[in-house]
């Protein structure tokens, strides 16, 4: 076991270190390091007349979630912040792992979907958001002429 003042992992921050020879690959993110890859994990569910959106955002609290419905995107935020400035009655940080940032990610939902249809909550760290399914449209029938 190695100890944790070296960060999350000893050897793997030593070899995913480029020493900056690749800027233009994504770094880490500082609000969730490497774990930034698990976050707003998102499961969708097909129900008889509704998709179910299950949005994993642990750490986060309600008031710092948004949902917004704009041009047919659904479009989910979260924002967290951290005041550095705080102190602790027992002593100084020797690490501080929670940074502040911003994630969001968005979804297609179509044109005829209306934000007072769809419905939202969040509990336990899982947004979940129901919309309901566009009613397809018929293609009108063939209106092809027989050559004789």
């Amino acid at each position: 076991m190695m100890p944790s003042i070296f960060g999350e992992n000893l050897f793997d921050d030593f070899f995913d270190n480029d020493f900056g020879m690749f800027p233009a690959l994504p770094g880490r993110d500082p609000l969730y390091g490497k774990h930034a890859k698990n976050l707003m994990k998102t499961d969708v569910r097909e129900t008889g007349n509704t998709y179910e959106l299950d949005i994993d955002l642990p750490g986060f609290k309600k008031d710092e979630i948004s949902v917004d419905l704009k041009n047919g995107y659904l479009s989910i935020s979260a924002a967290k912040g951290l005041d550095r400035d705080q102190q602790d009655k027992e002593g100084r940080y020797i690490r501080q792992e929670r940074y502040a940032g911003a994630c969001s990610r968005s979804f297609y939902v179509g044109e005829g979907v209306e934000s007072r249809d769809v419905s939202a909550r969040f509990e336990d760290g899982i947004l979940k958001i129901s919309l309901p399914k566009q009613v397809r449209k018929e293609l009108p029938k063939s209106t092809a002429i027989a050559i004789e």
